[in-house]
This record gives structure tokens, sequence and C-alpha cells, in this order.
């Protein structure tokens, strides 16, 4: 057995295992229920509801408490980002990608000016 583990293919069956069967599975019940549900249901609301809330605890997260180069950057500065990120999504009528450039041009500007 410890011929199998010392294998060369080893590593891709894991990969394979781990990160295509595991899950496979539930994008194929995606599929199947996703014909079932109405955009304007609850449970549609409350899906929407966590995946919003993970996606702000995340930027919290990367905003609050950074690891490596961005925790160089002051606070005031990386709140000032995320504030030009979102008056740049606003004026350029609610698109994210105006928003993600004018937080990166407030960050990466902001960080030139420091130095």
């Amino acid at each position: 057995m410890s011929e199998v583990y010392g294998s060369w293919w080893w590593p891709y069956v894991m990969i394979l295992v781990a990160g295509f069967l595991a899950t496979e599975c539930w994008r194929w019940i995606g599929v199947f229920a996703s014909g079932k549900l109405r955009e304007d249901s609850l449970l549609f609301a409350w899906v929407r509801a966590v995946a919003t809330a993970l996606i702000a605890g995340i930027i919290a997260r990367l905003v609050l408490f950074p690891e490596g180069v961005l925790g160089d950057v002051p606070v005031w500065l990386r709140l000032a980002a995320v504030g030009g990120g979102v008056v740049g999504y606003k004026l350029l009528n609610d698109r994210l990608m105006a928003g993600i450039i004018t937080a990166e041009f407030v960050l990466i500007g902001g960080w030139a000016f420091l130095i």
C-alpha cells in the first residue's frame, strides 16, 4: 500500500477525489433544485442574504485585519479605498468594475503618496 502513496499519480487522484467529486454532487443537486425555486421565494432571499453577509465579512476582514503587505498600509487609507470604491460604483451607474478600479486607484495612489 505504501507503493501507491509514493507513486507520482497519487496526488492527482486525491485532487480529483477531493476537488471534483466532493463538490460535484452539490452542483447536480443545485441543477435539479433550481427548476423548482422561484426568484422571489423566501429561501432564495435567505440564500442571497447569507452570500452577501459572507462577502461583507471577507471584505471587512481584509480591510480591518489584513495580512502581508496590505497590513503595512494604514487603516485610514484602506477605509478610504473602500469609500472611494463605493463612490465610484455609485457614480458610474452601479458598475462593479468601476468600483473595484476606483478602490484600487485610491489604495495604490495613497500608498505611493505615503512612500
